[in-house]
């Protein structure tokens, strides 16, 4: 693959983290425009994605603020029309390394505008968080901000009208009197589909301190759709669902701070668990949700506490899922005990690293079959490792209401 169409591409998966529906349809629709028009120039490439790329207008905002931060903040794209003899322009190209002379171009068409921008925001998506520099966490922040997450959807008890489904008594009787008794349409209803609530549970503890900021940017990201409950944990549990509301992530993390009195402590998962399900949970925040946990996996108190607790949340939630930044390390397994313990009632363990780790958990919180790929259950790590797991402790599947 061309390093042009790995940036592309890798702009095309940061709009699906952002929440814009970009199929494999309207990619090939991104390419083909862009085979026709210039992908040397800024301005081509923004539009050629705008309109192949979005589906609604929500979908706009989003498109914006993602071009904005891959293709580097500098300058916004140029919203007026391309006429037919476009004015002189910049233009910046793809410059391959090599350790010889540079070759002539010959035929080949130059890259995508501020290649090398978009480039190191691609090599920037794998990149473990803990080893940026400043620069590089501040461009992962605003990829960060314009990331969206969402829970699978249900079906609710409401209903609306709609072409299919079931017979709607009600609008229907309304139809005929409407008519005077003669014989009219059906009306139909169909089941409103909702979005599942979606719990993360983020721990600050010292082990975790060169992935908070990251993991709490994404939270902030992800409580953008209303249906999101924010909690810290490490020495103590606190809700920062409305710390995070704050629009601007910055002082959403300003108002987090001062909130959280227990930065780079220690941590007691089973205890805060514990009272997390007491306060929280049982009273139906985790009921039918999708609940995260955030966490290297690291008790300092009883993992045994830990195991019963985990065993009550996942009856409870519709779906666990852990995401542990270690996991991407070289030879890791989960036998630290509080790991260990969690993981039999884990439906799904997957990497928390990186940007791109994080993209392929919100695939999986939405259920998506590519993201479920990439995602290990708790059982199948289990039995990897040896962990003993009782058949009573395994993962339900996704089908629990």
């Amino acid at each position: 693959m061309l390093a042009a169409d790995a940036v592309l591409l890798g702009f095309v998966r940061a709009l699906r983290g952002a929440g814009v529906d970009a199929s494999a349809e309207r990619l090939h629709a991104f390419l083909r425009a862009l085979d026709l028009l210039r992908p040397q120039v800024r301005a081509d490439v923004y539009w050629a994605g705008r309109l192949t790329l979005c589906g609604g207008r929500d979908d706009l905002e989003r498109y914006d603020r993602v071009f904005a931060a891959y293709f580097g903040p500098s300058g916004e794209p140029d919203r007026r029309p391309v006429r037919t003899v476009p004015p002189p322009r910049p233009r910046l190209v793809v410059r391959e390394a090599s350790p010889g002379p540079a070759a002539p171009s010959g035929d080949e068409p130059p890259g995508p505008p501020s290649a090398t921008l978009a480039s190191s925001a691609e090599v920037l998506r794998h990149r473990d968080v803990a080893e940026l520099d400043a620069a590089e966490r501040a461009q992962l922040n605003r990829l960060l901000a314009a990331f969206a997450l969402r829970g699978r959807t249900r079906r609710s008890a409401r209903r609306r009208p709609a072409r299919r489904g079931d017979v709607d008594p009600r609008r229907t009787v309304r139809e005929l009197l409407r008519r005077g008794g003669e014989p009219a349409r059906l009306r139909r209803q169909a089941r409103v589909r909702l979005p599942r609530r979606v719990v993360l549970l983020v721990d600050i503890s010292g082990s975790m301190a060169p992935y908070a900021d990251a993991l709490l940017r994404f939270a902030h990201a992800a409580s953008r759709g209303g249906r999101t409950e924010v909690f810290t944990i490490g020495t103590r549990l606190t809700r920062v669902t409305r710390e995070l509301s704050h629009r601007d992530p910055d002082l959403a993390m300003t108002a987090l701070a001062a909130a959280v009195p227990d930065w780079r402590g220690g941590t007691r998962l089973g205890e805060l668990l514990r009272e997390f399900l007491n306060r929280w949970g049982q009273r139906g925040t985790a009921r039918g949700a999708v609940v995260v946990l955030l966490s290297d996996g690291w008790e300092r108190g009883d993992p045994t506490l830990l195991g019963e607790q985990m065993r009550r949340l996942h009856g409870l939630a519709h779906r666990v899922i852990w995401a542990n930044p270690r996991k991407a390390r070289p030879g890791y397994a989960p036998l630290a005990a509080g790991m260990a313990a969690a993981l039999p009632s884990v439906d799904a363990f997957v990497e928390g690293h990186s940007l791109a780790a994080l993209e392929r958990l919100a695939a999986v919180v939405r259920g998506s079959e590519n993201g479920m790929e990439t995602a290990g259950s708790g059982t199948e790590i289990g039995r990897e490792i040896g962990v003993e797991t009782g058949a009573e402790t395994f993962p339900r599947g996704a089908e629990r209401a």
